[in-house]
């Protein structure tokens, strides 16, 4: 999905005064428009299929659907829409269902004067955005479960990351990669480098190796 000039949006919560202070902070931006709002999450699963965004913001919590449960049914029945979570929950299981739901994206409503706009721009691009103490908290979590023995097997990546790790494995260049995902080469480095820091690996050595154990590439 390349990224368009001017990315329509759709802004889901249940406060109308939230909706509105989100309208109005990409409303002073040149590369996004706010072309509908929902209350609910059901409603935005309903518009956002109608009137097929670019990008899909949604809160954690609201009724008849929550974001996370709309989040699952856009990724399943309209995979090609972005989406990005915007919650008042700085909770660490909130965030990891989050990104099983497949959104780039956490905002803490807290921070959404800061971190919003560069949120919706990175997942606009294809990158992931996670609030400052989201990716600290990750590895936290990771290295908790493994200490108490449990499986930690689960992929710390996102899905568009998961896509350029297979395509390194399989000795892609970036340009290679960038023609296959309708994406710039620069995004394609920015994800080597996110994908490399995520799972403190230098080279693309390693990251094969990885990706075989992962799965995504015959050995």
């Amino acid at each position: 999905m390349t990224t368009p000039i001017k990315a329509r949006v759709l802004v889901a919560d249940d406060h109308a005064v939230v909706r509105h202070g989100v309208r109005g902070i990409l409303a002073a931006q040149p590369d996004f428009e706010v072309i509908a709002e929902a209350a609910d999450g059901a409603e935005a699963v309903e518009r956002a299929l109608a009137l097929r965004p670019h990008l899909v913001i949604l809160d954690v919590s609201m009724p008849r659907l929550t974001g996370l449960q709309a989040a699952g049914e856009l990724g399943r029945r309209a995979p090609g829409i972005r989406l990005l979570m915007l919650s008042m929950h700085d909770d660490e299981q909130f965030l990891f269902e989050a990104l099983r739901a497949g959104a780039s994206g956490y905002v803490l409503k807290s921070g959404v004067d800061r971190d919003l706009v560069e949120a919706c721009r990175a997942t606009m691009r294809g990158e992931s955005f996670l609030y400052p103490d989201a990716a600290a908290a990750l590895i936290k979590d990771r290295l908790a479960r493994a200490g108490a023995g449990e499986d930690v097997s689960d992929d710390p990546l996102t899905p568009r990351e998961a896509e350029v790790l297979k395509l390194i494995a399989e000795a892609h260049t970036n340009q290679q990669i960038a023609e296959l995902l309708v994406i710039s080469p620069k995004t394609v480095e920015n994800h080597r480098a996110r994908i490399l820091e995520k799972l403190g690996m230098r080279d693309r050595v390693e990251l094969t190796r990885y990706a075989i154990r992962r799965g995504l590439v015959q050995p």
